[in-house]
């Protein structure tokens, strides 16, 4: 198969005073990564958006918001936010602190902090004095606290609730760094500290609770002696699904739900306009996640009545955003990074599997048919995945004419003919349907499945049915989060990748 020709791109980019041309290799990412380069390349200093001139109305302008929109030879205007009360909100806005966490859980060893200078010094003394003779260090008691408060707090920065494997990881790390402390007793050498570490992280995540953290606040009111009508301790606790960083944090300082909520109506009267500041609506979202954090969290409404309240959750844009203020992941960029890195060689176990016998590859077969660019081979591989993975596809993918009748599907491919294709590679929409409700339509079907999945983020969704191996596949094994657990299946398959990268 032929390689695929760079998608470059000549640019009209029209400033209040001049008009220069820009020639680009590929085409970025995003809109926020085309106005970097932007910036960068014509030594920009200051806040913009983007309006292009849309074939489809004659040229009118049109607010630049999916950057698949913009034509490869196109004419761009840079459009300052001048308007004075939108600047003042927006300044206003960026002077609110959120306690959000900054980091994910560190891939590798995990990195054991600095304890109590006096603790540290009996550790130096203990690890030379085994390195001699093989030797264990006797802590106080003290200092065993101090160790496993600061592991305690340097854990919680990452999560509240962590996993018993990256309890262990912490473990292992600890007696690694300081081999005067590991257990005689344990065939690993760290087994009671696991145990210690994981009993002291139950204390912290209390400690938090009267500190008023909403993230293990929320669990709070189980079952106790005090309570015994109460539900069990251990049932219907609220925690990360999908290995999210920032699952429930708390409000930024200063503000509470009522004033969180009056910038939550602003909100949907600014995406009511036909002309929406975009840089205000997601200034004005981003003060207002822990809001609707706690909301969806701790009460799960329905899809459309979530979509009422936050209008702005149907926009592609918005979506990213909120999936980098869950994860602190870049979900575009990432994802068409490392699914076009590995297409050559799923393409390849695609084809191999085709070529033999069974239902599986005959329905693999069906979906190769001509040579593909990057933008049809992305939807080939989305097509494709799940029946390799032998996922249950039938009630995921749809097609349909222009009439949506009454279809309560995830993504619905809308075409102008009864084609029977399995794979529509110019379809006139595709419709993201969650809970029966259309919340976007979009012109690609691989961008209808990453925004579908940040929503399912966004919203605190469960995957799919039947399709849990295409989803964690690409949680886990595209997006690196969580890829620590993996199935056989996509342990086998994650390893075959790794070789052929």
């Amino acid at each position: 198969m032929a390689a695929d020709a760079p998608q470059n791109m000549i640019l009209r980019v029209v400033e209040a005073d001049h008009v220069r041309k820009l020639k680009l290799s590929s085409r970025p990412a995003s809109v926020d990564g085309l106005i970097e380069i932007l910036k960068e390349q014509l030594g920009l200093d200051y806040d913009f958006t983007l309006k292009y001139e849309d074939p489809d109305f004659d040229g009118k302008l049109t607010c630049l918001v999916d950057i698949q929109e913009l034509p490869q030879k196109a004419c761009v205007h840079i459009s300052l936010i001048e308007d004075s009360s939108s600047v003042a909100s927006t300044d206003t806005l960026s002077d609110v602190s959120s306690p959000e966490r900054l980091s994910r859980w560190p891939p590798g060893a995990f990195e054991i902090p600095t304890f109590a200078y006096d603790v540290e010094l009996t550790l130096r003394d203990g690890n030379a004095e085994f390195e001699k003779n093989g030797k264990t260090l006797q802590l106080s008691r003290d200092q065993n606290h101090n160790i496993l408060d600061k592991l305690a707090s340097t854990i919680y920065g990452f999560k509240a609730y962590p996993s018993d494997k990256e309890i262990a990881v912490v473990a292992d790390a600890l007696v690694k760094k300081h081999p005067c402390l590991k257990e005689a007793g344990s065939d690993s050498g760290w087994n009671g500290w696991k145990n210690s570490i994981k009993f002291k992280m139950g204390n912290y995540r209390t400690k938090m609770r009267r500190a008023g953290c909403q993230e293990v606040t929320v669990n709070a009111g189980k079952r106790s002696q005090r309570n015994p009508e109460n539900e069990p301790s251990h049932s219907n606790i609220k925690r990360p699904r999908h290995a999210e960083v920032n699952f429930l944090p708390n409000f930024p300082q200063g503000e509470d739900p009522s004033s969180l909520d009056v910038l939550r109506q602003a909100i949907v009267e600014e995406v009511k306009k036909t002309e929406r500041n975009l840089p205000l609506i997601s200034k004005m979202m981003q003060t207002t996640f822990a809001l609707r954090r706690q909301t969806i969290v701790t009460s799960s409404p329905p899809v459309k009545e979530l979509m009422d309240l936050w209008p702005a959750l149907r926009m592609q844009s918005e979506v990213y955003a909120e999936f980098q203020h869950i994860t602190n992941q870049n979900l575009p960029n990432t994802f068409y990074a490392e699914l076009d890195r590995h297409s050559p060689r799923l393409m390849t176990l695609f084809r191999q599997k085709a070529s033999r016998m069974g239902k599986t590859a005959d329905a693999l077969s069906d979906i190769f048919k001509e040579l593909h660019d990057v933008h049809t081979r992305r939807i080939t591989i989305l097509h494709a995945l799940p029946v390799y993975l032998r996922d249950e596809v039938s009630g995921f993918f749809r097609t349909c004419v222009p009439d949506l009748g009454d279809a309560s599907v995830v993504l619905l491919t809308t075409v102008s003919d009864d084609a029977t294709s399995p794979v529509h590679y110019h379809p006139t929409k595709v419709s993201i349907i969650l809970e029966g409700d259309v919340v976007l339509d979009l012109p690609r079907l691989a961008d209808a499945f990453l925004v579908m999945f940040g929503l399912i983020y966004a919203l605190h969704l469960a995957y799919p049915k039947g399709l849990t191996n295409t989803f964690e596949f690409t949680q886990k094994i595209l997006l690196g989060l969580d890829n620590s657990k993996l199935s056989p299946k996509l342990q086998t398959l994650k390893n075959d990748l790794m070789l052929h990268v």
